[in-house]
């Protein structure tokens, strides 16, 4: 029985690592898909930068990590064959949208993903409906503040250089992406990595390596890693889907773009709220489009993204759910 539970463990903890890597390719987009359609970086410059940052944004923090592990539902009602269905319901989700390059959620697919597995072993009263309605909330809310600060920021920047010439304005602008990309990097990796630092916690927490929710150095470090090699890979088709076909960048735009989704997402991490990086950036973008004019959107691709939003948390708990039904009886006997 021991042996079972240890390699249950082992396979959570790389399952979880997997996740990450996976989430890094798959959301390099979230920092660098706007830096290489406005041409501020080359596309290998852009991902180095973005994973080294991905990196040190990861190491930073660890309360968004304590607010999924111990958000979703009770320790007592985890198991390492909870977790591991949940990681791989969150996989395949992210496998399916990164197919079809749709900017999808990670941070849906992992809460998803958890969820189902854990109503498949212990029906919807294990849910923790409190930290779920905080969670839930800050991804609903986040892709709102996300166009009001898109648009709001690129409206002071076209006031404050109205006078500029276009050509003028972008030149400069260029050079000032490169540190909004890098801000952005940087808070990706503040939110992001810490979804799987919590699943993994909750599964050491579960086998009783650890008494008390605490992030251990070692697992901080481990999806530090993890995803900034899968950023190292790039997520191409995703990066096409945001930073060209949605909404047509300059510089400028850029700039704005990454500044206001890196406020959002690093104000909402030092709250312990797990935001998506892909939600606010994706938003941002369209806040700052409709500075424009509402023609500069192609609404045809936000329709895609949205229902790729719309169906992540109950598409990743399905099949969470369905792995948890399969998988659990094999290792039980």
């Amino acid at each position: 029985m021991l042996e079972s539970t240890l390699l249950l463990l082992f396979l959570v903890i790389a399952a979880a690592l997997v996740f990450d890597f996976i989430n890094g390719f798959h959301d390099t987009a979230n920092a660098i898909a706007t830096c290489i359609s406005t041409r501020a970086l080359s596309i290998k410059a852009a991902i180095l930068m973005a994973a080294g940052l991905n990196f040190a944004g990861a190491m930073v923090s660890t309360k968004v990590a304590a607010t999924i592990g111990k958000g979703i539902v009770d320790k007592d009602n985890v198991t390492q064959m909870v977790v591991l269905a949940g990681i791989t319901g969150a996989i395949i989700w992210d496998l399916i949208t990164w197919y079809y390059g749709l900017p999808s959620s990670s941070s849906h697919a992992i809460i998803g993903g958890v969820m189902g597995a854990v109503i498949a072993h212990a029906g919807v009263s294990a849910l923790h409906w409190a930290g779920l309605q905080k969670i839930i909330l800050a991804l609903v809310l986040s892709p709102i503040v996300g166009v009001i600060a898109g648009f709001f920021f690129m409206v002071i920047m076209m006031w404050t250089f109205r006078r500029k010439s276009p050509h003028t304005l972008n030149k400069a602008f260029r050079k000032l992406q490169v540190l909004s990309a890098a801000f952005m990097a940087f808070s990706h990796g503040t939110a992001d990595a810490q979804k799987s630092m919590g699943v993994i916690t909750l599964a050491l927490l579960s086998f009783g390596y650890l008494q008390t929710f605490h992030v251990p150095v070692w697992v901080m470090v481990s999806c530090a890693v993890a995803m900034a090699l899968g950023t190292a890979i790039g997520g191409w088709r995703i990066i096409k889907t945001v930073g060209h076909d949605f909404v047509k960048l300059q510089p400028v735009h850029g700039f704005c773009v990454e500044t206001a989704s890196a406020g959002v997402i690093l104000g909402a991490a030092a709250l312990g709220m797990p935001t998506s990086t892909t939600h606010v950036i994706t938003s941002s973008i369209l806040g700052v489009g409709l500075t424009k004019r509402l023609s500069a959107v192609n609404w045809q691709v936000g329709y895609r993204i949205l229902w790729a939003w719309v169906l992540t948390i109950p598409a990743s708990a399905a099949v969470a759910y369905v792995t948890y039904r399969v998988l659990g009886p094999m290792f039980m006997k």
